[in-house]
């Protein structure tokens, strides 16, 4: 499979810089985002769900209506519904599209966030219903009769949905979550695997677990591919891009002073964000360019790295995180269409050539 260039889009203008502008439901904005992102060449937007937040589904319902090609990585909580209920909104989703969604799973990374629609279990519970919930899901895209299940979590007598996804087998499944327990499950459920930008020694350590994980369950280690997920501050020269940075980092403390982090908690529990911020104790720019001030100062609460410098520089540290593992490359923008277009249009296809280049050379080399 080819790899993916995946933006991101919300219900209206916002970022950890920009502040919330629009009604909570912003159609224009979302149009004219959506509609940018694509004709700058991203295959795919997250679409991220949250407890006070519209419902993504029905954002990503709007978001194929005003676009012709560009998919959805749908953010999905276990728990919140039955998976048999999931199974067919997501398989319906992917009918109206004709093939454009894949399901990211978040087990819940906050308990402040989850407490919101009423689920206080704690996190390595979470997971395991996470396991349950991922085994029912697939069953009812993939069965055609009708099942009985009865789990720890899960009880249902004649399961069935006549609706399935357009995709086959199957719906994609992405899934996060860094700990030990989530990591687990990812081995048995995920697709894809999505992890934080984590410096190039993070991510290998994290991709040789993920994959240990999944050849534990008897698959493949090449059955995961992997999403690296990061921020990019772009310019024309290397010292214009450190300018917008550290605007950027100005504006990142000074959002922090006046408000808590998006789930609820100033400094989060999950594991990413702790990862994240030990990373940035081991110094402002790790690797080539990645940059770790912003994850100090926010506290990681979402993808906070970046990486800082001209187009073919960013590409090029791109480059060794797809030389370590990584297909997919999700970037969020500070500003979020005017990044996003950057992204798009000035740094994918440089590292989608390279990428062809790479490839071409192992193919003549076999």
């Amino acid at each position: 499979m080819q790899p993916e260039f995946i933006g991101h889009t919300s219900n209206r203008e916002g970022s950890d810089i920009v502040p919330a502008s629009g009604p909570v439901i912003d159609k224009a904005y979302i149009r004219n985002h959506v509609q940018a992102a694509e004709a700058a060449g991203i295959d795919r937007l997250l679409i991220g769900q949250f407890a006070q937040w519209p419902d993504n589904n029905q954002i990503a319902s709007y978001v194929f209506s005003q676009t012709e090609r560009i998919g959805a990585l749908l953010a999905h909580r276990p728990g919140l519904m039955a998976p048999t209920l999931g199974a067919r909104q997501l398989a319906t989703l992917d009918q109206f599209s004709e093939g454009r969604v894949w399901v990211h799973i978040i087990t819940g990374g906050s308990d402040a966030d989850q407490a919101r629609d009423g689920d206080f279990e704690d996190h390595d519970t979470r997971y395991a219903r996470t396991d349950e919930y991922l085994t029912v899901l697939k069953k009812v895209w993939e069965s055609d009769q009708p099942f009985d299940h009865e789990g720890r979590f899960y009880k249902f007598k004649g399961a069935f949905s006549q609706v399935k996804p357009y995709q086959k087998p199957r719906i994609p499944i992405s899934f996060g979550g860094s700990s030990d327990a989530a990591i687990a499950v990812a081995g048995k459920h995920a697709d894809i695997y999505a992890l934080w930008g984590e410096p190039l020694d993070g991510a290998r350590e994290t991709i040789a677990k993920v994959r240990a994980a999944a050849v534990a369950n008897g698959r493949m280690a090449s059955d995961i591919r992997f999403t690296l997920a990061l921020r990019t501050v772009v310019a024309e020269t290397e010292d214009a891009a450190w300018e917008k940075a550290a605007d950027i980092l100005q504006k990142v403390k000074s959002q922090v002073a006046r408000v808590a982090g998006g789930n609820g908690e100033k400094l989060p529990s999950n594991v990413g964000s702790v990862r994240l911020r030990e990373a940035a104790k081991r110094g402002k720019v790790l690797d080539k360019r990645l940059w770790t001030e912003v994850a100090e100062a926010s506290g990681a609460g979402g993808n906070s790295t970046a990486l800082v410098g001209t187009p073919e520089q960013v590409a090029d540290a791109i480059l060794d995180y797809y030389d370590a593992g990584v297909s997919n490359f999700l970037v969020r923008g500070f500003y979020p269409t005017e990044d996003t277009v950057t992204y798009g249009r000035d740094v994918v296809p440089l590292v989608k050539a390279a990428i062809a280049e790479r490839e071409a050379r192992k193919v003549a080399a076999e």
